[in-house]
């Protein structure tokens, strides 16, 4: 038997819409809000707790322990889910969220490695090919990587990198791709099947 990988769950989300009576396709009004992770970039819907009023951006606490705003996390949603308000602020906190932890991507470039014999995971970018990859690689064995901005200044014509990540982020959540970087897979419960 096949150990279990361990569950990958964030313990800090952002809110990406606020509905204080729900939406239609719930079975009852309740509060309800939109989240995505900040680690996992998990796309969750929540339910919170009575009394409490949220707006876009703000920050909920979702791990195991005491949850101020946040009663039961109702569950995972896909990105075609999300409402047109929520849809429309994604990539904006997707990015509010590359550069709250601008080290954790950098790291990415420090530290990537090979996806199989032929692909590098830098490849994977958006606009990142064989030329901008040897050039990483080479200036990266020289140094590592200290910021995005040493990055543009050490990689000649080199994509805006924090721009990269953001697109790979939103593509992975679209699942554009069958390799993952930042956002892992995870699994479908059987109702969402």
């Amino acid at each position: 038997m096949e150990p279990k990988k361990p569950i990958r769950k964030d313990d800090w989300a952002v809110v990406l819409d606020f509905l204080s009576h729900g939406h239609h396709g719930m079975d009852r009004s309740l509060p309800v809000a939109q989240i995505i992770g900040e680690q996992y970039f998990s796309l969750l819907e929540v339910i919170i707790r009575e009394g409490v009023n949220l707006k876009v951006g703000d920050r909920v606490y979702i791990g195991d322990g005491k949850r101020d705003n946040v009663k039961y996390i109702r569950g995972r949603i896909e990105p075609h889910e999300l409402t047109v308000a929520a849809k429309e602020e994604l990539p904006i906190v997707v990015q509010e969220i590359v550069d709250k932890k601008p080290d954790r991507f950098v790291d990415f470039f420090n530290k990537s490695g090979s996806v199989s014999t032929r692909l590098h995971q830098i490849e994977l970018l958006p606009g990142i090919g064989r030329k901008h990859l040897w050039a990483i690689l080479d200036e990266r064995k020289a140094k590592p990587f200290e910021s995005f901005n040493d990055l543009k200044k050490r990689v000649q014509l080199l994509p805006n990198p924090e721009k990269t990540i953001i697109k790979r982020v939103l593509d992975e959540l679209d699942d554009k791709d069958k390799y993952r970087l930042f956002v892992p897979r995870f699994e479908k419960s059987k109702n969402q099947r």
